[in-house]
């Protein structure tokens, strides 16, 4: 027979392994909540904390399934659980010590929307295109997840929030761009849509960045510290990537939209491969060669020369990364003294296009701008080849407009161009006898008048690598 001492040991360490076990109950991430959109035709991950060793039953309604997984000693665990094809509603219930079950969930396509305030817009910003949508918003076939803004020095692997059914009030604070973009892949796909917002106004590309992305390239790093701190919002690698970002990527998504680099232009030498690295840094944690779709900004009176233009290059030339693409928005422009352009419909409907066309392959779209290809030279004029320009193109107005030609000199002067054959415009300028350059919109505020004629505007571009002048705007 053990001693009093021994019994009563025995009998703490019952009492302490039985309270730890009640306060072990299942837990999930707030990512995995009722009303959530699953990643269709996948192995998508259910994730979260249990006691260690315990044993949670996983059943899933569209398959009538039960699926097993123990939790780990670090009291965490994991399971990959097959989607099917488009549908819903489904439930799912996770059974151990306590049980939940998810109810309303659909299985479609789920996107991730991020960037800075373009992206962020929304009815708190009196936004009139999102506001006027609110009445006719109700949408099932839509869902959405508003990240709070947060910021963290380490990796966090859980933030605040919950899914909920598009309507005239989930709609409030949410993406102007990210809700028209989903709104139109739901439309034509004919699939529930997820919308995962993650933005955040002002904030430059480092701090979507996992730090050691950052730090770890000495250009990368010694441009992060030219950007200094801000009252409204993070300025340091990784801060808003640990909390707004590192938390999702256990959930499956189709891909990402981006509207962004309004704070970067000051740093725009380095900015492709700022995003180039924090794409594949995405890609890395989701674990998927996901395609990213990307904004250009807008044209805007930045207060140095040229800084916009020299960000929209960078822009462009990320494009050959693979998956990646970019709408062109330099016609959207109401104002070029405010940074936030009022047209955010068409914004969402033209990377809601780049997708159909791009990711779910279908035809008959017009989606890609526009792409500079190539320059011959003959005599005094100088013959531009073009990508995505099969059809040609036309002219809105009696003068085409930001186009420029330079010689050897470097100096450049206002030029005509006109609309030649097939895929080509044709450029030149009586004070340039032998062209050697060409800019078209490259400047911060240019919006340029020539189109293709599917109605997409050309992309910015300079067919010269010459120094541009960044110097301070003269105030007038």
């Amino acid at each position: 027979m053990k001693s009093a001492p021994v019994r009563i040991l025995v009998i703490y360490c019952v009492l302490i392994l039985s309270c730890a076990q009640g306060f072990a109950n299942i837990r999930l991430p707030q990512v995995l909540s009722d009303n959530m959109v699953l990643q269709r035709n996948s192995k998508t991950h259910l994730w979260g904390w249990a006691a260690p060793a315990e044993k949670i039953l996983i059943t899933t309604s569209w398959n009538k399934h039960t699926d097993t997984v123990i939790a780990t000693g670090n009291a965490t665990w994991t399971i990959q659980i097959p989607t099917p094809e488009a549908g819903g509603p489904f439930t799912i219930t996770f059974a151990g010590q306590n049980t939940i079950e998810l109810k309303n969930i659909l299985i479609g396509e789920v996107w991730v929307c991020s960037g800075q305030s373009n992206m962020e817009w929304s009815t708190f910003q009196n936004n009139k295109d999102i506001v006027d949508e609110l009445p006719k918003s109700a949408n099932d076939m839509i869902r959405l997840f508003q990240v709070p803004k947060s910021t963290s020095d380490n990796i966090q692997d859980d933030l605040q929030g919950s899914w909920a059914v598009c309507g005239p009030e989930s709609l409030k604070g949410f993406s102007a761009v990210g809700y028209f973009y989903g709104k139109q892949l739901a439309a034509q796909l004919k699939v529930p849509i997820g919308l995962i917002n993650t933005s955040w106004g002002g904030t430059p590309a480092e701090v979507w960045t996992p730090a050691p992305s950052v730090n770890g390239d000495e250009a990368l790093r010694k441009a992060s510290l030219k950007i200094g701190d801000a009252p409204w919002w993070p300025t340091k690698p990784g801060k808003s990537y640990n909390a707004m970002v590192a938390p999702l990527t256990k959930y499956d998504i189709a891909g990402a939209i981006w509207y962004q680099g309004e704070s970067n232009v000051t740093t725009a030498d380095t900015y492709q491969l700022l995003l180039t690295n924090m794409i594949g840094s995405w890609r890395q944690a989701w674990g998927k060669e996901f395609p990213f779709y990307l904004v250009q900004i807008a044209p805007f009176s930045y207060g140095n020369k040229n800084v916009g233009a020299l960000l929209r290059e960078a822009q462009t030339n990320t494009l050959g990364y693979a998956k990646t693409g970019m709408v062109v928005i330099t016609d959207l422009v109401d104002n070029v003294k405010d940074i936030h352009p009022a047209n955010k419909h068409t914004v969402g409907e033209r990377l809601a296009a780049y997708a159909l066309a791009d990711t779910y392959k279908q035809t008959g779209i017009s989606y890609h701008s526009p792409m500079y290809k190539k320059m011959e030279v003959k005599g005094n004029k100088a013959t531009l080849t073009f990508d995505y320009a099969e059809n040609g193109f036309k002219l809105n107005g009696a003068k085409a407009t930001e186009w420029f030609v330079a010689g050897e000199d470097k100096v450049f002067y206002p030029a005509e161009a006109k609309p030649g054959k097939n895929n080509t415009i044709v450029v030149s300028a009586k004070e340039v006898k032998v062209p050697a350059a060409v800019r078209f919109g490259f400047s911060n505020e240019a919006m340029g008048n020539i189109f293709s004629k599917e109605g997409l505007p050309i992309n910015p571009f300079r067919t010269d690598n010459w120094e541009v002048d960044t110097s301070a705007v003269e105030s007038k």
